[in-house]
């Protein structure tokens, strides 16, 4: 645990918990909200939003042939320490919120054949969270927002291309390590909530009791 007033959203994919971020950045007043997606990196990190771009769009397409999974760790892990970094730094007055922290990035380290690494042990060895926040989704409520696989990536599906089964084993896998990675911190879990504002609401319920 730290003494910093922090605290984790986590999820699987499709939950739409970086939506609710978003949204939660302007019902918080006082909160600072954390991320390495595009809307809510901080300003003067403009490298993350572009590493995250290149990762994407470069890497991800590519994996297994032309770059290696230790690569694609190596490449996500500069996300991590960013993370860590600005909860070091942060104002021990506001309270933090932030997306995922290492946890879902270990998880599809894992997944990606990487189940065992030194880098792990450095990042279970980072501050750790006050409590965190689990945002629960169906696998098959995921692949519907996904719209049936169109917008997934490399790192959201099992296989060589976006299938159901593939997609439903690879999230199923996923909430399984997270949980584990996070089994012995305090967890709220919420369940599948129908918009991102009901699950805006159910956080900021957590989060200010």
């Amino acid at each position: 645990m730290t003494d910093r007033p922090f605290y984790v959203v986590l999820g699987p994919d499709g939950a739409g918990k970086s939506s609710a971020m978003t949204e939660l950045a302007t019902r918080l007043p006082g909160w600072r909200t954390l991320s390495t997606d595009d809307g809510l990196v901080g300003p003067g990190h403009a490298l993350i939003t572009e590493l995250r771009r290149q990762v994407v769009q470069d890497v991800l397409p590519h994996l297994g042939t032309v770059y290696s999974a230790d690569f694609l760790a190596t490449l996500l892990q500069t996300a991590v320490v960013h993370l860590r970094d600005q909860v070091e730094r942060h104002d021990t007055d506001v309270p933090l919120l932030m997306d995922s922290y290492y946890y879902k990035i270990l998880a599809k380290c894992r997944l990606a054949g990487i189940d065992h690494n030194p880098m792990y042990t450095w990042w279970r060895s980072f501050p750790q969270p006050r409590a965190v926040v689990y945002v629960d989704v169906s696998p098959a409520s995921a692949w519907r927002r996904s719209g049936d696989g169109a917008r997934l990536n490399p790192l959201e599906y099992f296989g060589e291309r976006p299938g159901w089964l593939g997609f439903e084993s690879y999230q199923k896998s996923l909430r399984k390590l997270m949980l584990e990675e996070i089994r012995e911190l305090p967890v709220t879990i919420i369940e599948e909530q129908p918009s991102v504002a009901r699950t805006a609401d159910a956080v900021a319920e957590v989060l200010t009791r």
